[in-house]
């Protein structure tokens, strides 16, 4: 594989100022070749995609008033990213725990809302309890096996409960066909409820498009975390041999927080979404989305949006 980019040589590893690794996990690129404060500088420096969009989500919750649980849920996807770029700056123990806990957090946080909604306070507590109690026994069970696969397990087993649940609420709760008639649901004339229906049709089609890009954007990055684990002997060679800036390019994991950053981003504005409509608001707010390649989507109140847009 002869390349001629311009580029300059890696500069060679070398000791960092936080010393000695204590992370059961040390992923593929260099540690310290770029500075002595970071041991993966890409893999950090990447996380700044989670920092951008959590500033998103929170200033989205703040400015139109969505409910707490999601506020809450934005600062945990903050968290992620604080917790990621404290581990791969330090490659310590501590650190590696506060970044794959706070994944396990954040996605419980996103259970509890799609679990507890428009259930009974006895209910509510329960649920409550049980997640709590689960993150409690992750976190001791964890912290004794130190083996990252029951922490990537647990995180699989949430992020489905999650998957599953608001697919089942979009198809079961929210489609025309399915949804259930509810008793103290106002009647409305044959052409309102057709509006109605067509309405809720359509936002479900964007709903899915939102899906479908959480989804595929985290299958992507994904592929590439699993192909950076196993070929990584091959990639550091090609990253050398193609020399700098363009070896970044070839950072597997770099890539895989990015992916995973606009994953959670898509699902938990869904998730604010869907909850709208499931308290019938549909006509209140509505997913403001200008370009799917130059914007984030946002979920904003559509007297908002009537005024920003004459």
């Amino acid at each position: 594989m002869s390349l001629h980019l311009p580029s300059f040589p890696y500069p060679p590893s070398g000791e960092g100022y936080w010393g000695t690794q204590t992370s059961t996990i040390n992923w593929c690129e260099e540690d310290y070749y770029a500075t002595i404060y970071s041991a993966e500088i890409v893999n950090t420096a990447t996380n700044l995609i989670f920092v951008y969009l959590a500033y998103k989500g929170v200033s989205s919750c703040i400015r139109y008033g969505h409910e707490r649980i999601f506020l809450i849920g934005y600062l945990g996807y903050l968290s992620i990213a604080i917790g990621s770029m404290c581990f791969h700056s330090s490659l310590k123990y501590p650190m590696q725990l506060l970044d794959e806990l706070s994944m396990i957090y954040t996605t419980s946080i996103m259970v509890y809302a799609l679990f507890s909604h428009r259930q009974s306070t006895r209910v509510r507590i329960a649920i409550f309890l049980a997640l709590l109690s689960l993150a409690v026994f992750i976190t001791a069970y964890y912290h004794y096996l130190q083996d990252p696969k029951f922490h990537q397990d647990m995180f699989a087993l949430l992020t489905a409960l999650v998957t599953f649940r608001s697919m089942w609420l979009m198809e079961f709760r929210l489609r025309p066909s399915r949804r259930p008639k509810r008793a103290d649901a106002k009647k409305l004339d044959v052409a309102e409820q057709a509006r109605v229906d067509r309405r809720d049709e359509d936002i479900l089609k964007t709903m899915w498009s939102m899906y479908g890009c959480g989804v595929g954007a985290f299958g992507v990055g994904f592929l590439i975390w699993k192909m950076d684990n196993i070929f990584c002997p091959t990639l550091r060679g090609w990253r050398r041999e193609v020399g700098l800036p363009w070896g970044i390019l070839l950072e597997g994991h770099g890539w895989w927080h990015i992916f995973t950053g606009f994953a959670g981003y898509f699902n938990l504005t869904r998730l604010i979404w869907l909850r709208y409509c499931l308290e019938g608001k549909q006509d209140g707010f509505q997913l403001a989305w200008p370009s799917v390649f130059t914007s984030v989507p946002v979920v904003v109140r559509v007297e908002n949006q009537k005024r920003k847009s004459k």
